[in-house]
């Protein structure tokens, strides 16, 4: 499966809706824009934006994008599914679009360094960028920003915290991890 993506560089944009959701790392916040997914939030996430730019709480049944990414992420929490096909309503710079599409080839459960992932984008001295851009993913999970690690494979910073990062790389690695809140 492959996540799809209509992009956009006015990050001034508002959501329309969102919705909250659980998760074995707490509630997730899914944001809907423009019929696309805008967000995927964390608790404690880092660079979250304004929630009043969330617009208006709804069941994540009432609009199916929403729905689509909150049976998604349940299929992935059970492992049923290692990538994930929802339409994805991205608002930034052009380079952090180039990085998180690029995000979205690092296959399941594995990593590669932010000099990899700048080397790949043909920006082989921007892991500085590659990095901030990285961090400040909006779709959390789906684009899979927690499968970048330190040049030595150390776990470096996430958006959602260094313990969640580390709860789905080993998840994604086979290991049984217990629910975190």
């Amino acid at each position: 499966m492959t996540t799809t993506a209509r992009t956009s560089t006015a990050a001034a944009l508002s959501p329309s809706a969102h919705a909250i959701t659980d998760s074995p790392l707490g509630p997730l916040t899914l944001v809907t824009r423009e019929g696309g997914l805008a967000g995927v939030y964390m608790t404690q996430q880092r660079h979250l934006p304004s929630r009043e730019t969330f617009g208006p709480q709804v069941a994540v049944t009432e609009i199916p994008v929403l729905a689509r990414a909150a049976e998604q992420l349940t299929a992935y929490f059970a492992g049923e599914v290692t990538a994930f096909d929802i339409d994805l309503s991205t608002s930034g710079t052009p380079f952090q679009c180039r990085v998180w599409a690029a995000l979205r080839d690092i296959p399941y459960g594995e990593t590669v360094s932010y000099g990899e992932l700048a080397s790949a984008l043909g920006r082989p001295t921007a892991s500085r960028a590659v990095g901030l851009a990285n961090g400040k993913n909006p779709h959390s999970i789906i684009v899979p920003c927690h499968r970048v690690v330190g040049a030595d494979g150390s776990m470096t910073g996430y958006g959602g915290g260094v313990e969640r990062k580390r709860w789905l790389l080993s998840f994604e690695n086979g290991a049984h991890q217990p629910v975190l809140s």
